[in-house]
């Protein structure tokens, strides 16, 4: 697992993006079930992630912060980035972030995909 923590701080909002090999729907879910037994992950607002399979097929879960996931599989396809999840996590911080939510979701991939997958 690749993680990078403190990527963006927005209204109280923190944001971390962690990744990792996923071949499947199966290691997708393991891989999030192994986040989340970090209590500080378990407990986030929002754990929204995407994985484009190595066959191209495209999974995601939004994790109640609506289209976040589909940013995250349109930002992995663009890189041609197959068999990688990525998952953004939000602890939110009592103030609505309105579209500026899914500029974050963008800048935590590009970090990861800076660090991790070049």
């Amino acid at each position: 697992m690749y993680q990078l923590t403190g990527v963006v701080s927005d209204r109280g909002s923190k944001y971390a993006v962690s990744g990792g090999a996923a071949a499947s729907r199966e290691d997708a879910d393991a891989f999030l079930k192994h986040l989340k037994r970090d209590k500080k992950f378990a407990k986030a607002t929002h754990n929204t992630w995407a994985v484009i399979l190595p066959d191209g097929t495209p999974l995601k879960g939004d994790d109640g912060e609506a289209g976040a996931g589909m940013v995250i599989v349109r930002m992995l396809e663009r890189e041609g980035l197959n068999g990688y999840i990525v998952v953004v996590t939000r602890w939110y911080g009592g103030k609505h972030l309105g579209g500026d939510r899914f500029r974050h979701v963008q800048a935590c991939v590009e970090a990861w995909l800076a660090e991790f997958a070049r």
